[in-house]
């Protein structure tokens, strides 16, 4: 029987709360809130996606997310570099590809992605694999809105959700001067 892939799991800090890091050797395959109700669910899907065992501690990945974060929060970053892989169905993937592409300091709504997807009429299953995103902040999901505007769902609250667009607004307000 083959070895199980290890996984590194580790928290990070941020100016809005804890977030777990997991990653493998050569990507990161979750961050997410400490504290969303979905933590416990993803991790399985991480679990079963790579036949993986969980093993807490530091990696590169994982120091490479918090240094980024970091300068993320500190309004010096504005487009991650991190190695990514998040297996899911190839609507998910299309999904997850498009939230890579909405810019910093702006905000789309699920239609728009469900139409930049080739999927007009899919708007709800858009939501739903904007829920499903296991990496908070680098796949941007909490710059999806309401079409007619309103902050709408975010697994890590949407206190965080007007936080991350404040900071994100300011960033590309300020680098206009």
């Amino acid at each position: 029987m083959p070895e199980s892939t290890i996984v590194h799991v580790a928290e990070i800090d941020t100016p809005i709360g804890e977030m777990l890091a997991a990653a493998s050797d050569t990507h990161l395959v979750l961050l997410e809130f400490s504290h969303r109700h979905m933590l416990e669910t993803q991790l399985e899907r991480v679990s079963r996606a790579f036949d993986c065992v969980f093993e807490r501690g530091d990696s590169p990945i994982i120091a490479l997310v918090r240094t980024q974060l970091a300068e993320y929060f500190r309004g010096d970053r504005t487009e991650f570099e991190v190695p990514i892989h998040v297996p899911g169905t190839p609507f998910q993937t299309r999904v997850w590809e498009e939230l890579r592409r909405i810019p910093i300091g702006t905000t789309t709504s699920y239609a728009r992605v469900a139409q930049a997807i080739g999927e007009p009429l899919a708007v709800r299953a858009v939501a739903r694999a904007n829920g499903d995103n296991r990496v908070a902040i680098l796949i941007p999901c909490h710059r999806v809105i309401g079409s007619d505007g309103s902050l709408t769902g975010y697994g890590g609250g949407l206190w965080r959700k007007k936080r991350l667009l404040d900071l994100e607004a300011r960033v590309q307000a300020l680098s206009l001067f």
